[in-house]
C-alpha cells in the first residue's frame, strides 16, 4: 500500500529512510509547538488551545501535503505572521483576535483560488525579486525586535525611543543562552538545535525557581476556547484588507520559497527547473491555513526546516505523514509547552530571524532602484512594528524610484496597481 500511495521504490527510497527523515523533520521545527502558544496568548487566546490548534493545524497540513501532492514537505503555523497576528493586527490595531483569525481565513481561501485557477506564478512573478526577499528579511528583523523586547533586552526609552535593558536580569540572560546554545548546536548540525535550547532554558528556569513545574504528560487541553471562534464578517472591514494581504503576501512567497528551495534539495525539480504537482503543494498550504483559524491558529505554511528530512533521505510524503503522527502526539505533551517561559522562545525567535535575514545578500545592491525599495520593505517592519506597513512602503518606495529614474519598464502593471492602493491606504484609512 505505501508503495501504491508514495511511489518509494521510483523515489530511490524506503520506509525506513522515510521515518528516520519525519521524525528528524519533526524535531528540527516542533519548537514551533512552544513558540506559538505563547505569541497567540499574547493577544488575548487560550494557551492551551492554541497548543492543541497548532498540533492539529500542523498534523493537518502534512497528511494533506503528504498524501495529496506527496512531497516530503511538513508544514505548521509559520513564524513571523504569527507575531503580525498578535502584536500587530491585535495589539497595535486594536482588532479582536476572532476578527484576525477571519482575517487568516480570507487568506487561506484566496491562495486556494489563486492556485486552483492557475494565477499563482502570474501573482509570483510579477512582484520585484527584491522585494521578494527583503519581505522574508523584514519578517525576520520583525522578529528579532519582538524577541529583544519580550525578553528585556531591549527596552523602550522616552529619550531614545529604544534602548538597553538591565542585562544582569534572568530574562536577559536566559535569552541570551537560549539563542547562543541553538547557534552553536545548530553549527554542529545537531537534530532539533532549536527545540534543545528553549528545553535546556526551560530546565534551568525551573531550577532557578522561575517556572513552576506542571507536569510532563496529560490529556491534550479543551480546543473548545478557540474552536470556530473566527470572525469572518468582522475581517471584511474596509481597515482589513491590508491586513489580509499582508497574511497573503508573506505566505504566497514563503511557501513559493520553501516549496521550490526544499525541492531542489531533494532533486524533485523537472528538467525546466519547475516543481511537478506544484498546485498540489500550494493547495495543501493554503487548505491547511483555512483548517488552521477555524481551529484558532495563525497561518500555515510550509516550513523550511524540511530540509533537514530531505538531508536524512526523505524523499515522498511519507516523510509528511510521519511528522504529523509525531505531531498528534505531541498533543499529550501540553504541561511541558505551559512550562516554556518567554525568555526561552526569545532565543528562538531571534535565531529565526537571523536565518530569516539571509535573503538580503541576495538582492542587487548595484542597483539603487532595487536596493533602496528592498531596504525601506525591510526595516520598516521592526520600525513600524508592522508587516503590512514595510510591504506598502516598499511598494510605493520601488514604483515612485523606478517611475521617476525613467526605468518604466521594470514595473509591471499589477506592481503599478499594487502602489495605487497602498497610497489609498495611508491617504483614506
Amino acid at each position: 500500500m505505501l508503495e501504491r500511495v508514495f511511489n518509494l521504490t521510483e523515489r530511490k527510497t524506503t520506509v525506513r529512510t522515510e521515518v528516520v527523515a519525519g521524525i528528524t523533520t519533526f524535531l528540527t521545527m516542533a519548537y514551533i509547538i512552544f513558540v506559538n502558544p505563547n505569541i497567540l496568548s499574547a493577544a488575548g487566546m487560550d494557551h492551551g488551545a492554541v497548543f492543541v490548534a497548532t498540533c492539529l493545524a500542523a498534523a493537518v497540513g502534512c497528511l494533506i501535503m503528504g498524501l495529496y501532492a506527496n512531497y516530503p514537505i511538513a508544514l505548521a503555523p509559520g513564524m513571523g505572521l504569527n507575531a503580525f497576528f498578535s502584536f500587530t493586527v491585535v495589539g497595535e490595531l486594536g482588532y479582536s483576535w476572532q476578527v484576525a483569525l477571519g482575517a487568516v481565513f480570507l487568506s487561506g481561501l484566496i491562495f486556494l483560488a489563486l492556485s486552483i485557477f492557475k494565477v499563482r506564478e502570474w501573482v509570483i512573478n510579477s512582484i520585484p525579486l527584491s522585494l521578494r526577499r527583503a519581505l522574508a528579511a523584514g519578517v525576520g528583523m520583525f522578529l528579532a525586535i519582538i524577541a529583544l523586547k519580550t525578553s528585556g533586552i531591549v527596552v523602550d526609552s522616552p529619550a531614545t525611543l529604544v534602548t538597553l535593558g538591565d542585562l544582569t536580569s534572568p530574562g536577559p540572560i536566559l535569552a541570551a543562552i537560549s539563542f547562543l546554545l541553538i547557534a552553536v548546536l545548530t553549527y554542529r548540525n545537531i537534530p532539533g538545535a532549536v527545540m534543545i535550547g528553549i528545553l535546556v532554558v526551560t530546565g534551568i528556569s525551573l531550577m532557578m525557581g522561575l517556572t513552576e513545574y506542571k507536569g510532563v504528560v496529560s490529556m491534550p487541553p479543551s480546543l473548545m476556547p478557540t474552536l470556530g471562534q473566527l470572525d469572518i464578517a468582522g475581517a471584511f472591514e474596509v481597515g482589513m484588507i491590508s491586513i489580509i494581504f499582508a497574511f497573503l503576501f508573506v505566505d504566497l512567497f514563503d511557501t513559493a520559497g520553501t516549496l521550490l528551495g526544499v525541492a531542489h534539495r531533494a532533486k524533485l525539480l523537472d528538467e525546466k527547473g519547475n516543481l511537478p504537482r506544484m498546485g498540489r503543494a500550494l493547495m495543501a498550504d493554503s487548505s491547511a491555513s483555512i483548517f488552521g483559524s477555524f481551529l484558532g491558529s495563525s497561518t500555515t505554511t510550509s516550513f523550511v526546516e524540511s530540509t533537514a528530512g530531505i538531508a536524512a533521505g526523505g524523499r515522498t510524503g511519507l516523510t509528511a505523514v510521519v511528522c504529523a503522527g509525531l505531531f498528534l502526539a505531541a498533543m499529550f505533551f501540553a504541561p511541558v509547552a505551559g512550562m516554556v517561559p518567554g525568555f526561552a522562545t526569545a532565543g528562538a525567535l531571534l535565531f529565526v530571524a537571523v536565518l530569516m535575514t539571509q535573503g538580503l545578500s541576495e538582492i542587487d545592491w548595484d542597483d539603487i532602484t532595487e536596493s533602496a525599495p528592498a531596504v525601506v520593505a525591510a526595516i520598516m517592519m521592526p520600525l513600524s512594528f508592522s508587516i503590512a506597513n514595510g510591504i506598502a512602503l516598499g511598494f510605493i518606495t520601488y514604483g515612485v524610484i523606478k517611475v521617476a529614474s525613467g526605468r518604466f519598464k521594470d514595473v509591471s502593471v499589477s506592481v503599478y496597481v499594487l502602489c495605487a492602493l497602498f497610497i489609498a491606504k495611508f491617504i483614506f484609512l
